[in-house]
This record gives structure tokens, sequence and C-alpha cells, in this order.
């Protein structure tokens, strides 16, 4: 080809050379007559030049013509035999994406059965069509292969596309094995160890010491993992993912086994387990073990709890905490809680919103206390919005003292030097002010509920006792070792009482040792009972409405479930009262009455302990404790009832693998 250009460069520049002599002929021609034989020498020439070159458009343009033709289906042929021998199978599929073609590879290792034509690419695998088309592409599986499969498209309207698979399944494994090899670190903790340990024969504790390390060895059966026993209480696990995910899909069946081993005669093992799986490192997985484990203590033992992604996963729970009586510990943090009373100018005391006999009673008996030791305190709570109106005019009209303010003064009141005490949650979004909560930077936290995650932070001190029947009993426990200054009054002590006996079910649920201890204390300083039983009274109203609720009830799975579509003054009341009541059917092990506030759906639980309607509360957003809890929902009542029922399917569900 380069040959035949020189040529017609030659020949071109002849021509041209040619046509300037004809020219000059031309000129000739009206010149002498021997001039005129020359010019048409020269015209005879021109007209021969002038065929040479219309025979050299028509020859040479028609041999490139040839030659691109040529070269062209070189290259098209070249494509296709690099296509068919692409080192990755590769397809063109069309905008319907259906295979029109693919390479020898393609129908070699990822699809060998059969012709592959016509076939729907979705249909043949587990593909997300938008991703193929991102730098990231998208990773299917295909015959026990990974492939990363990328696509472009060939033609310009878009109709064609070309679909390449990179074979990644020696990555995709090393990342597996990897990933499976992550080690975790296990914290194992017996509740309540030296309490059960201190009351049974030298004999029966070397019994329970050999059931323990066998129920450890069991659960590290058929594992790499290693243990070390660092407490006669406690014991660390470091355990591969690979073994751990097992274990955790089980739903920790080692607390079940441990539930079996007895104490004595009317005491049973429960452990707690605390486990750390994402972190960076064994320091970093340690840090979250201990975490999980803080979690599993602060919401009453009997539970493992996995901190991964940042977030808790709770297991077990189903039974309840014994009691302590850990005297030892409320003398401490009644010493360091005077230390931050005097430590401040005023106190303020707030509970939850909507205070009950609990909240607003714990509040009354800590103001009271505070007072006697002549600092300024107040009790923070809304004068309409609450379930304790009779308590609260019971102590306006017996005592000379004012204790009750609203939000706003409490907003007013509010500074630097203030110490803010909330009572009867931890919970941030449920507080009477979130207001004061937020500009306060002294806050101090007692609480009986079990932990939750997303509880109120930062605290200078927090006093949750899961195990305690009430926020009532934390604060005469605490007033107990406060000393004589803090002599409370006998109207404050029958508000204490008041809560206790309202969060007991009149000493009945949840009660421990330290309980009858507080009420005794209580009843020392003059608390009446009949006085605290007239708090309880309700008006004829009221009374109706908790009859009408227990008669919409009907049982759903060992559960007692009554609604209500209507909205009348004291619904609060009577629909706690109602769910306390419908407890006392045969064959029930758990109440749930729901009821709509101010377009919000409110769901009240309550449970003898046979179901831990915490988890069922849990599920929906809400919270509590075993026997006790609630939650809000924003949704239609229809909506709320089938939520409802999903929970509580999926608690029986989880709670017959334990």
């Amino acid at each position: 080809m380069k040959s035949n250009n020189g040529l017609q460069i030659i020949i071109r520049i002849t021509v041209c050379v040619t046509m300037l002599s004809s020219l000059i002929g031309a000129f000739m021609l009206h010149s002498t007559p021997s001039h005129r034989e020359s010019g048409s020498v020269l015209i005879l020439v021109s007209v021969a030049a002038a065929v040479l070159w219309v025979l050299e458009e028509v020859v040479f343009h028609n041999h490139t013509r040839k030659y691109v033709a040529k070269l062209s289906t070189m290259i098209s042929k070249t494509e296709r035999d690099s296509l068919l021998n692409f080192p990755a199978p590769a397809i063109i599929i069309d905008s319907e994406n259906v295979i029109v073609w693919y390479n020898r590879l393609f129908g070699r290792q990822v699809y060998s059965e059969e012709e592959a034509y016509g076939i729907d690419l979705t249909e043949l695998m587990n593909i997300d069509m938008d991703k193929i088309y991102s730098s990231d592409g998208d990773l299917v599986c295909i015959n026990a292969h990974f492939y990363k499969a990328k696509a472009i498209h060939t033609d310009v309207n878009g109709e064609l596309s070309m679909v390449y698979f990179n074979d990644v399944t020696d990555y995709v494994e090393l990342e597996y094995e990897f990933r499976m090899s992550h080690k975790a670190v296990i914290i194992i903790t017996i509740d309540n160890f030296d309490e059960l340990m201190s009351n049974i024969r030298e004999s029966e504790k070397a019994h329970v010491v050999v059931e323990i390390e066998k129920l450890i060895e069991e659960f590290l059966e058929n594992t790499t993992a290693v243990s070390k026993k660092v407490a006669s209480d406690k014991f660390y696990v470091y355990m591969e993912e690979r073994h751990l995910a097992p274990i955790i899909e089980q739903r920790f069946k080692i607390l079940e086994q441990a539930r079996k081993i007895a104490v004595g005669e009317r005491s049973n093992l429960t452990l707690s387990i605390g486990v750390g799986r994402d972190g960076a490192n064994l320091a970093e997985s340690e840090k979250f073990a201990k975490q999980a484990l803080e979690m599993c203590l602060g919401r009453g033992g009997d539970q493992a709890a996995v901190k991964e992604d940042g977030e808790f996963k709770f297991f077990g729970g189903i039974s309840s905490a014994p009691d302590k009586n850990n005297k030892t510990r409320i003398r401490m943090v009644a010493k360091a809680m005077l230390e931050l009373i005097c430590n401040h100018d005023k106190v303020l005391i707030m509970g939850h919103r909507f205070g009950d006999l609990d909240s607003v009673g714990s509040a009354t008996g800590f103001c009271c206390a505070i007072r006697n030791m002549v600092k300024e305190a107040y009790v923070v709570v809304d004068p309409e919005q609450n379930l304790s109106k009779t308590l609260i005019n019971y102590i306006n009209e017996n005592e000379s003292e004012h204790y009750y303010i609203t939000p706003q003064e409490g907003l007013e009141r509010l500074d630097d030097n203030t110490l803010l005490v909330v009572t009867d949650t931890h919970n941030p979004a449920l507080v009477e002010s979130k207001e004061i909560l937020a500009r306060a930077k002294n806050v101090v936290v007692i609480d009986h509920h079990r932990r939750m995650v997303n509880g109120i932070e930062p605290t200078i001190m927090s006093f949750l006792e899961p195990n305690a029947s009430s926020a009532c009993e934390l604060v005469t426990a605490l007033i107990e070792y406060f000393g004589e200054d803090s002599n409370i009054t006998v109207h404050a002590a029958e508000a204490l009482l008041a809560g206790i006996m309202l969060d007991t079910k009149n000493f009945v649920m949840k009660t421990g040792v330290s309980t009858f201890e507080a009420a005794a204390f209580l009843k020392k300083k003059g608390a009446d009972t009949i006085a605290v039983k007239k708090l309880f009274a309700n008006s004829i109203e009221t009374y109706h409405q908790k009859s009408s609720l227990i008669n919409s009830a009907h049982l759903y799975k060992e559960c007692a479930v009554a609604y209500t579509e209507e909205s009348f003054s004291e619904i609060r009341i009577a629909a706690s009262q109602a769910a306390d009541e419908l407890l006392g059917i045969t064959g029930v092990k758990a109440s749930f009455v729901i009821y709509e506030t101010n377009g919000v759906i409110n769901i009240s639980a309550r449970s003898m302990g046979a179901c831990n309607v915490q988890i069922v509360m849990e599920s929906l957003g809400g919270g509590g404790h075993l026997t006790m809890a609630a939650t809000q929902l924003n949704c239609s009542m229809n909506e709320a009832r089938k939520r409802l029922a999903d929970a509580i399917d999926e608690y029986w569900e989880n709670n017959s693998q334990e």
C-alpha cells in the first residue's frame, strides 16, 4: 500500500506539469507557425495527462476502498477472536437483559449446561442490573465461584451491553477466612455468686464449682477457643468468629443450661455474658465486652449482650434478677450523694412525664430529705399532665413547705450550681422536662428500670438498680444513710410508701428483703397505711372506664390484650389498672392494654414474671422492666395491634429456643 501511494504521488506531479504545459501550448497557438506546432504537441500531452488523472482516480480510489474494506473485515474478525478468547467470561445482552452472544469461557465456566442464547441474565443468576454499570460492579456467585460482574454499553443507543465476569473466588475465600478467624472476647460472670455460695454447705460449694467448670467446658467443646478463670465468678473466653456465630444464632443456650444448676434448695445459677465482637484488635474487643457485660448487669443479669457495629443485641433475660440487698454499695452511693448535695446551692428533682406515685413519690421524699439539710430543693412536675394529682394535693394540704414547681419555674431556677436529680427513669425522651435536662450541667440518675442502651448522658452519678422494686425503695435506702439531719416528715414517708405499694402491687410483685426493710423504715417514720391506701382511690368514672377495658380483652398466646379507641380524661390510670387486673385471669402470663392519647398509640404491659414484657416492649421501641413496661407508637390502632401480635410471636419463638 505504501508503494502504491508513492506511484500515485508521482502521477499527480506529472499531471500537474503537463497541465501547465497545456496552458503554455494554448498560448503558443496564437504565436508564430513554428510555435503553433509545439503548442499542439503540448495540448495533446495535456489531454493524455487528463486521461491519466481520470484513470488514477478510478483505479487508485477503487484500490483504496478495497483495502479499507479488507482492513475493516480483518479488525472485526480480530475483535471476535479476542472476545471469544477473552481471559474472562463475557456476554453481550440487549436492552431486555437477554443474552445475544457469549464467549467460550462463559460457556465453559459459568453456564455449561446448554446454550445460553435467549436467556434472561437475571433468571440465570442473582445479579443487580443497576449495580453492574457502576465502577464497583456487583458480586455474584455461580457454580461455587464468585465473580465481580461489570457492564459497559457497546453502542451509542445503549441497546447492547457487554458484561464481563472477573473471577474473585480466591479473594472472597481469603476475606471470608480472615473474617471467620477474627477473635472475639467473651466475659462470663456468675450473677450474685457470693450470696449464692454463702448459704450452702462446703460440700455443696465444691459440687457447684465443678458444675460451673463443666458448663464452661461444654460451652467451648468442638471449638478452638481458650478460656481463663480470672476470679471465682468470672471467666474470660477468646473465640474465633466461626464458632461464635452459631452460638449467637442459637441464642446462647448456656444461659438455659446454667439455670438448671441448683444452688441449695431454692436458688439456681444464672449468668451474665458480655461479648465484644468487632474490635480492631483484642484490646478493643475486650473494651466492647466489658461495656456489653455492664449493660447485662444493669438490666438484671441472666442474659447475654453482644456489641457489634456500635449497637447492643440482647439474648435471654427471661427470669427476674435476684435480690442483692447490697448495703455496702448503698452506703457508698449515699455518701457520694451527700457530698454532691453539699457542693451545690440548690437541687431540682424530676421524674418522668405523666408521673405516677413512684415517680412523684420518690421525688417528694428526696426533696423533703434535702430540705431538712437546709438546702433549697424543688420537685419539677406538670400539675395537670400527671397521674399523681391525689398525692400532690395531699402533700400541699398537709405540708407547710411548698415542694412542687412547674417545668417553666424549674428552668428559671436552673443555673450552673444547680444539681438535677432524675428519678424513676433514665430515658432522656421520657423525662418531665427535656429543656431542663438539656441545660443542666450536673445530673444524677436514680432508677430501678433495666438499663437501656441510650440512657441519660452525661451524668456525674448514676444509681441504677434493676433488682429494686421501685424508685421509692432506692430513695428510702439512700435516706437511711443520710443521717439524722435528713429526717423526713410523716407525709413524705407516706408518699414513698405509696410508690413502693404501686410498683409491687401491694407487696406481691418484685419484692425482696430490701423492699420490706424500706417499708419498715417508712413505717417507723410514721407512715399510715390507711392514708396511703386512700391515695389509690379512683373516681367512679375511672372505675367504669377500667371495667370497659377489661371487657374488651381477648386471649392471644397466653397474653390478655385489651384495647379501646375511645379517649377519656383518666385513660392512663384506667389502662394501667386494667393491665394489672387482667393478670388475674387463669392462664394469662402477660397483659397488654392499647389506647390512644393526643394522636399517639400507647401500650401498657404487665406480667407476673413468667413473661418478660420489657423485651416485648423494647422490640416496639419502648422499655421498662420484667413485670412492667410500656411503649408509644405513631401508627393506627389496627397497625399497633398487628405489631404487638408480631412482637408477642417473636418473644415466644425466641423464648421457646432458650
